[in-house]
């Protein structure tokens, strides 16, 4: 009898230890990927921290380590160095510019097709438009990446920046200046100032989507090396955030911001604004070409960006939208079996 129980015993510690090891070689199969934020937390990575939560990542054999960022500019050079980051999530025209200037960088998967910078303005002051700005105080950052299309925006209006008063406003200041009422508008990212701002001071959005300054804006890319040397890893990566994006805006908004909070509940966040975020950043995805998913790259949205930053004068006239993008990587359908509700 005390035989039989301890084989018993030796058989259910055997099976034990090889669950453990099979555990093991799991974990160690996964693959490491580091990414680059554009920012620190706020509503444009819900998808990043929702895959987290569920463990959609490491369903697809990704071991991913994000990293906050402190802008767009600086995401794209710390990733385009090609030494400490796989992949980087940034506005992709701040990658265009960086790549005309030499740096071996392109778009693996674009999120927000639609340019996201623009006007935000008092909600019952009737301005529609550059038109109606003149004469008003306007806050903006000098070296911003809005700042390069302000007077593009005003010609659409008939205005020169000498027919309104331009505060140059630190970035980390811009929100407060502008919501307390020290400037009649403010030029600015919309959906991440837009929910905040509103707060105190109700307010909608000027576009300069809507008077021809359009580009992709938020999506992923990588150094070209990397690319090289990790297309796979980066392409799951691409396609899991995809389609944790087409999760979240199926009706899935509130588990992106219960996933924010959870991933980062050092960093003080505020619910209804990360809410309202993810709200704000919905119409700047657009709808997917024919026959694409999210996330996929559509090759007019290119086009379009080179004449948008050619006409200011950030990229040259004559360059090539193709090869500001590496094609054919993100794949949300991959993983339609993956993200369940």
């Amino acid at each position: 009898m005390h035989a039989i129980f301890a084989r018993g015993w030796r058989k259910a510690l055997l099976g034990l230890a090889a669950t453990a090891l099979c555990a093991s070689a799991g974990a160690q199969a996964l693959e490491p990927l580091r990414v680059r934020l554009d920012w620190t937390p706020w509503g444009v990575h819900g998808a990043f921290h929702l895959a987290q939560q569920k463990g959609w990542y490491k369903q697809a054999g990704l071991d991913v380590s994000l990293e906050d960022g402190n802008g767009s500019v600086t995401t794209v050079q710390i990733v385009g160095a090609g030494d400490s980051f796989d992949v980087g999530h940034a506005a992709l025209a701040s990658m265009m510019i960086a790549r005309e200037k030499g740096m071996p960088v392109k778009a693996v998967a674009v999120f927000a097709r639609q340019s996201d910078i623009g006007l935000l303005v008092p909600a019952d002051a009737g301005i529609t438009g550059p038109a109606q700005l003149k004469g008003k105080k306007v806050a903006y950052t000098a070296g911003s990446l809005e700042a390069p299309f302000i007077d593009a925006f005003l010609a659409a209006g008939k205005l020169k920046k000498s027919d309104l008063e331009l505060i140059n406003v630190d970035a980390a200041g811009k929100a407060s200046t502008y919501a307390v009422g020290r400037a009649d508008a403010a030029f600015s990212t919309i959906p991440f100032f837009l929910p905040v701002v509103s707060q105190n001071r109700p307010s909608s959005a000027v576009r300069f989507a809507d008077f021809g300054l359009n580009m992709p804006s938020f999506g992923l890319f990588a150094n070209e090396s990397k690319l090289a040397q990790r297309r796979d890893a980066i392409a799951r990566f691409a396609g899991v955030t995809a389609r944790a994006w087409e999760y979240i805006y199926a009706g899935h908004q509130d588990e992106a911001v219960a996933a924010i909070l959870a991933q980062r509940p050092q960093a003080r966040l505020d619910r209804t604004v990360l809410r309202g975020q993810i709200d704000a950043l919905q119409p700047y995805f657009g709808q997917p070409a024919a026959g694409q998913r999210l996330g996929a790259i559509v090759p007019q949205d290119w086009v379009q960006a080179v004449k948008t930053l050619s006409s200011v004068g950030l990229v040259g006239a004559g360059a090539d939208p193709a090869s500001f993008y590496a094609p054919d990587l993100a794949h949300p359908e991959r993983y339609d079996n993956l993200v369940q509700p």
